[in-house]
């Protein structure tokens, strides 16, 4: 009895990744830190596919205790996949940011993505049929005026996944790291990015994908053999790619 393990499962891409999964038949647990909507999603899951398995973790992963309890928690789970899509957005310039909120961006883009995915690959790396994707974005590989700090927070995750890939196949492990890369999504992001309770992506945003087509392509990334899958930030087209950072490899004394 396996399970697909998705952060930031509430809303957005998180959400429709569930649904995507559910579709294959996959058992599912599912974290975010909004119970209801946790709820809602279990029960739309399990009238549509009454097989699958849906277990709800309502957890702040911003808080690096959380991140460890939720771990721990799920040892009674067999995982096949890992999905750290949780993490927010920021619209500000660095001298106007508010030095709270970016608090809380760096703890969950970085450091409960970087523990959970750690945790995940001592306990699975050497299991076949394993995958970890951490999903970052278009500005995890340009820096976007006035996003400044959480596009280099995506530049972290971008550049760690692709890392770990390399060091899992250096060392002929079967688990497999990726990386996405979305560009302008229609989801909660700029809500939170702005601290704004509307905003519309229709005739504010010139292009943009749904959260169910970005599910979709992390489906393509899921079943292919390559490591990141990207968005084009100018033609919007989806595009399944070996690494992008330049890799050196450090000679052992």
């Amino acid at each position: 009895m396996k399970y697909t393990v998705i952060t930031g499962a509430s809303s957005g891409i998180g959400y429709e990744t569930a649904l995507t999964f559910a579709a294959r038949g996959k058992n599912l647990v599912l974290a975010a830190r909004r119970q209801a909507n946790l709820e809602e999603l279990r029960s739309r899951i399990e009238h549509q596919y009454p097989d699958v398995l849906v277990v709800l973790q309502a957890v702040d992963l911003s808080v690096a205790d959380n991140v460890y309890a939720f771990y721990e928690s799920l040892k009674e789970y067999e995982v096949e996949t890992w999905i750290n899509n949780a993490g927010f957005g920021n619209f500000a310039t660095v001298g106007e940011q508010k030095l709270d909120k970016i608090q809380q961006l760096l703890h969950l883009n970085i450091e409960a993505l970087t523990i959970l995915s750690t945790l995940f690959v001592r306990e699975y790396a050497s299991k076949e049929g394993t995958q970890l994707i951490n999903i970052s974005s278009g500005g995890g590989y340009t820096v976007i005026a006035d996003a400044v700090t959480y596009c280099a927070s995506k530049f972290y995750v971008s550049a760690f996944t692709e890392g770990l890939a390399l060091e899992l196949k250096a060392k002929g492990l079967p688990m497999q790291a990726k990386v996405l890369a979305p560009a302008a999504t229609e989801t909660e992001f700029v809500l939170r990015s702005r601290d704004v309770d509307q905003f519309e992506y229709k005739g504010a945003v010139p292009k943009y994908h749904t959260a169910k087509e970005m599910a979709g392509f992390l489906l393509e990334l899921y079943d292919s053999e390559k490591i990141v899958g990207i968005v084009d930030g100018l033609t919007y087209e989806f595009h399944l790619k070996d690494p992008i950072f330049q890799h050196a490899t450090m000679a052992r004394r």
